[in-house]
């Protein structure tokens, strides 16, 4: 069964796993003893650290292990924010920062801070001019992403770190996503990692500080990993991240190369094949190896199932799954459509053939899952005398209140429009997005006894 969804976590690497069988042997023991077992774990450890350091582009003693990617960005963000407190509390971040930034953020504002989100483009980039504005005097820190973990878009590291610099801010990049696929632009001050999605174990994650960055670290400490992440090390998981960390970076520019062949694949030919798709994300400063589009009339948690059935393993970013209600707050963030959305992320070594035999299940899944909601074949019949018609889609959740506007838009003149009641948050991003797809117009929301009312008019 293909597995398609590395941008979650990736299968662990070879190398990953020989040196976590050999770690276990060898690195059980406290590295912060002088007897013999404990000098043999500090020295691993201590090559682990350095192994990492220089793939990341840092000094050994910037970097720290953490429990995991998400208690790097707590502990960064805080640790910080924290230094930083003569200077202010203002907090800047993206609108489609990875949820362990963004709640790190509400945590911040809870406390008494201020927090600014810049926007994003419809392919999910932040401008760096933007992210100047968003700078004040009593800024902080800023926090942005090396590139998005949903649509795979590439963010202006390099440009935004000149912009902190100017306005003497530091700037925290998350590099989760890259940092096993390529190097991370220079400039930034803070930068976090998460070992499961490079194909090391999970429960490893980096933490680097770059020297001459103020930094208080919150909450208890002790004296492991400079007092920057407490509690006992986990060597064999480090040591094993490390490796792995290092044979990826070793050959990641031919793999991308050769996986980013295969997604263009995937991105021109999805439209070609499944009608009423939406490819989302920049097309070209985008990762290598990650594909995400949107299809109308579709229940993502349906289609998931369906592809599963198939034997392809991918995500979704789609509202319409049993984990949440509201919309994917990237897909939010960008604009675009939300329903049915598909996330495919190769690993390393995926075949060509394994890419056409997703092409070719597709398609016959997209139309299974129209089929059971009842989506229309087309989205326009003959007009009809009614100038405007209702729909009460209340109380239904994504995509009916769409499917249900598709099947009467047909129903009223050029000029008429079609008023759809709904109180499914994902609404207000659909019926747009439908809109800017099918080209009608969207006129916009307007309150309601329950929910909002969505006014479209027809235009062809």
């Amino acid at each position: 069964m293909p597995y398609f969804d590395t941008a979650s976590s990736a299968p662990l690497h070879p190398v990953a796993r020989q040196a976590l069988l050999a770690a276990l042997d060898e690195g059980w023991a406290d590295p912060a003893r002088l007897h013999r077992e404990g000098r043999r774990a500090g020295l691993l450890l201590d090559a682990a650290r350095e192994a990492a350091a220089e793939a990341v582009g840092c000094r050994p003693d910037e970097l720290t292990f953490t429990p995991s990617g998400t208690r790097a960005v707590h502990a960064g963000i805080s640790g910080a924010l924290a230094g930083r407190r003569r200077v202010g509390r203002h907090l800047v971040v993206s609108s489609v920062e990875h949820s362990s930034v963004l709640h790190s953020a509400a945590a911040h504002e809870a406390e008494g801070g201020s927090v600014s989100e810049v926007a994003v483009d419809r392919s999910g980039a932040v401008d760096a001019a933007d992210w100047a504005r968003a700078l004040r005097a009593d800024t902080a820190l800023a926090c942005l992403q090396s590139a998005n973990h949903e649509v795979g878009t590439e963010q202006p590291v390099a440009e935004v770190a000149e912009v902190c610099r100017e306005a003497g801010v530091p700037l925290l990049v998350d590099a989760a996503q890259s940092l096993g696929r390529a190097p991370v632009p220079g400039g930034w001050s803070l930068l976090v990692g998460s070992a499961h999605k490079w194909g090391g174990p999970s429960g490893v994650g980096l933490l680097v500080v770059r020297k001459g960055v103020r930094f208080a670290p919150r909450g208890p400490v002790d004296e492991r990993e400079s007092g920057r992440s407490a509690g006992f090390e986990n060597i064999p998981a480090i040591v094993a991240a490390a490796a792995s960390l290092r044979a990826v970076r070793a050959g990641a520019e031919a793999e991308a190369a050769r996986l980013r062949v295969l997604v263009d694949r995937i991105r021109s030919r999805v439209p070609e094949l499944v009608p009423d798709v939406e490819v989302v994300g920049d097309p070209v400063r985008r990762l290598p190896h990650l594909v995400t589009f949107s299809c109308l009339y579709v229940d993502g948690e349906a289609l998931l199932h369906e592809l599963d059935r198939a034997g392809f393993s991918v995500s979704s970013g789609s509202s319409c799954t049993s984990s949440t209600l509201t919309p994917s707050h990237v897909l939010r963030a960008m604009g675009v459509l939300s329903e049915g959305n598909v996330r495919v992320s190769l690993p390393d070594g995926t075949r060509d053939e394994e890419v056409d035999a997703f092409l070719e299940a597709l398609p016959r899944a997209v139309a299974e899952v129209r089929a059971r909601l009842g989506a229309p074949a087309s989205a326009a019949v003959s007009p009809a005398p009614a100038a405007s018609l209702v729909v009460d889609a209340l109380g239904k959740r994504c995509p009916i209140p769409v499917i249900e506007l598709a099947k009467v838009i047909g129903e009223v003149p050029v000029g008429g429009t079609v008023t759809v009641l709904s109180d499914d948050e994902a609404a207000r991003l659909d019926i747009p997005a439908w809109c800017a797809m099918r080209e009608q117009e969207y006129v916009g929301e307007e309150p309601a006894d329950r929910g909002s009312a969505h006014v479209v008019r027809r235009l062809v």
